[in-house]
Formats: C-alpha cells, sequence, structure tokens
C-alpha cells in the first residue's frame, strides 16, 4: 500500500573513504507528493502552492525534463520505454521551492503499477552546472516489500571531486512510516563514498510546515551554500578535481536482475 503525501524530516550523511576520509551531516526535509493530489494540497494549505510563490513551492519545471509537459505523463513515457508496468499512485520525493529558491540534487520517484505494487524507481540527479539526469531502474518483480537494491553505472557528471568511470549502488527503504536512500558510489577499487538520507514522516499540514520553515530555516540556500562550503574543504585536502563531462543523455534506462538489482543498459 502507497504512502500519502507527507512530509519527511531527517537528515542526510556523506562518508568518503577515498583518496581523503571526509564527512557532512545536515538536517534536511522533504515532501513525498502523489503528483494526482498537488492541486489539492495547494488548495488546501496556505503555505503551500503549486506554480505560484509561497512559503512552500511546487514548480513543475524544477522536476522532470523542465518543460511544461505534465509529470504524469513524463514518467509514464520513461517507464514505457523501459517495459515497466505504470499506471498507479506516482509519487515525488522533492525539496520544495522556499520563499520562491531551491535546488534538489536528488530527487527521486517511486513508480507503482494499477495494483500499488512499486515497480520502478526514477533517481532524477542535478548538478551545479544546471545539468540534469534521470536514471530508470526497475524494481525486481519478486521484491516483498523489503529494501530495494539496485545497481547502475554512472553516466552523469555530478562533482568534480568524483571520476565518471565509477557505478551507483543503491538501497532504499520506501516511503512509510519512516524512508531512507542509501547509495555507495564504487570504482574499480571498490566504495569511494557512501551517502545516506534518513527521514521520519510527518502528516502535510499548515503547521507542520511553518514548524520545519522555524526549525531548518532558509534551507533550500543552505543546500547550495553547504555544497560550496564542502567543496572548499575536499580542495583543501587536496581531493583530486575531475573536469567536467557535458551528458551525452538525459536518460539512463536499466534492467533487473533475478537478485533485485539492476544491471546498466543505457539507451545510448
Amino acid at each position: 500500500m502507497t504512502a500519502p503525501s507527507a512530509l519527511y524530516v531527517g537528515h542526510v550523511m556523506h562518508h568518503r573513504m577515498r583518496p581523503r576520509v571526509h564527512r557532512l551531516r545536515y538536517r534536511l526535509f522533504s515532501l513525498l507528493l502523489d503528483l494526482d493530489e498537488i492541486d489539492t494540497l495547494s488548495a488546501r494549505l496556505w503555505l503551500f502552492s503549486r506554480g505560484r510563490f509561497n512559503l512552500f513551492g511546487f514548480y513543475d519545471r524544477d522536476h522532470g525534463d523542465g518543460t511544461d509537459r505534465p509529470l504524469r505523463a513524463q514518467a509514464e513515457a520513461l517507464l514505457t520505454r523501459a517495459g515497466i508496468d505504470h499506471g498507479g499512485p506516482i509519487q515525488i520525493l522533492t525539496m520544495p521551492r522556499l520563499l520562491g529558491f531551491a535546488f534538489n540534487p536528488l530527487i527521486v520517484w517511486f513508480c507503482h503499477d494499477r495494483s500499488g505494487k512499486l515497480r520502478a524507481i526514477i533517481y532524477e540527479v542535478h548538478n551545479t552546472f544546471g545539468e540534469r539526469h534521470s536514471y530508470v531502474l526497475p524494481v525486481a518483480g519478486d521484491d516483498k516489500g523489503d529494501d530495494v537494491q539496485q545497481d547502475v553505472a554512472k553516466r552523469f557528471h555530478v562533482s568534480p571531486f568524483l571520476p565518471m568511470a565509477m557505478d551507483y549502488a543503491f538501497r532504499v527503504a520506501p516511503p512509510g512510516d519512516t524512508l531512507s536512500i542509501a547509495i555507495t558510489a564504487r570504482d574499480a577499487d571498490g566504495p569511494v563514498l557512501f551517502a545516506i538520507q534518513r527521514a521520519g514522516r510527518r502528516m502535510l499540514t499548515d503547521a507542520a510546515l511553518a514548524r520545519v520553515a522555524l526549525t531548518h530555516p532558509l534551507l533550500t540556500l543552505k543546500v547550495v551554500a553547504g555544497i560550496a562550503w564542502e567543496a572548499a574543504r575536499l580542495w583543501l585536502k587536496r581531493v583530486p578535481v575531475h573536469d567536467h563531462v557535458p551528458q551525452q543523455d538525459p536518460v539512463t534506462f536499466a534492467h533487473t536482475s533475478a537478485a533485485n538489482s539492476s544491471l546498466e543498459a543505457p539507451c545510448n
């Protein structure tokens, strides 16, 4: 059974193992929004709006391919190209605009079939060069509701302190009372970076939104400031810098193995 739209409050942690040890931890909140409920939420909540300025705002062009094409249609087109069953709820885990500004390093789409079963996760990655890339990864057909495990080769430049010759291992506990999204970045020698977001669910109300606005002031601005600050720390530690590689395709598709993981099968 899918969880309705909600507020998730928690933290994100990064731990780099090589070539220098580096660790960070920040408080974070996100909205889990069912694409079919966003207009209803916008009408019900005083502090949340879709497509117009508010304390918290959701703008469709901040997600997907950045066009005015409906987000459900965008997601379902990707799922169809990947041969993944769909037609049920699609939920998007994202940081909303706060006073008109947001930068989302990672947006996660949970895509279900008509029976409500989780069939795919789309990891939409944004970098500071204004680019975005989506990894479309199916969920194994034998999944029984446990953590979802997936793998895919890196196809998108994110941090100048990480090379392109890597892959990602994902372990996701889908949204419920809690959620967690763990990512391990690996090269030929093994794990380089481990990142995890953990959060607890809260009802999506005006009171809850007002509370996180006070406990996490200017969070979306702090995301960008935090990226710059951590980059400076890595540079001072003499972590090697890698040139920006422009992306060749905005989407990477993968297929699922029998072991509930996905093996890269890029569309380009």
